[in-house]
């Protein structure tokens, strides 16, 4: 059974910053790439950012130059956000998909609120 547990989201201020982790385990058909989508209150997911199995990094346009994704052992992503605005605002969630294969997994999420 695949598990994805987010951490870090909080109530920050206008030009804050914060650190989101995710965490990916069990057993899956392939690997896997990682990525970061958030859902603001009603919109849709919108992609933040991801990174391939190979390591490419990809941003959405409203985060470029402000967040920075990265992997670490063990099948963790981490997402850190500078400069953070009320736009930010959102729950963000954390995706694996299969590089090889098909099948994608979705977390719970962690909510950020930017307050101006």
């Amino acid at each position: 059974q695949v598990e994805i547990v987010e951490s870090g989201g909080g109530s920050v201020q206008t030009g804050d910053s914060l650190r989101l982790s995710c965490v990916a385990s069990g057993k899956t058909p392939c690997q896997y790439d990682m990525s970061w989508y958030r859902q603001a209150p009603g919109k849709g997911h919108e992609f933040v950012s991801g990174i391939t199995l190979q390591g490419k990094a990809m941003y959405g346009a409203s985060v470029k130059g402000r967040f920075i994704i990265s992997q670490g052992p063990l099948n963790t992503l981490y997402l850190q956000m500078n400069n953070l605005k009320p736009d930010d605002t959102a729950m963000y969630i954390c995706k694996i998909s299969g590089n090889q294969c098909e099948f994608n997994y979705w977390g719970q999420g962690t909510q950020v609120t930017v307050s101006s």
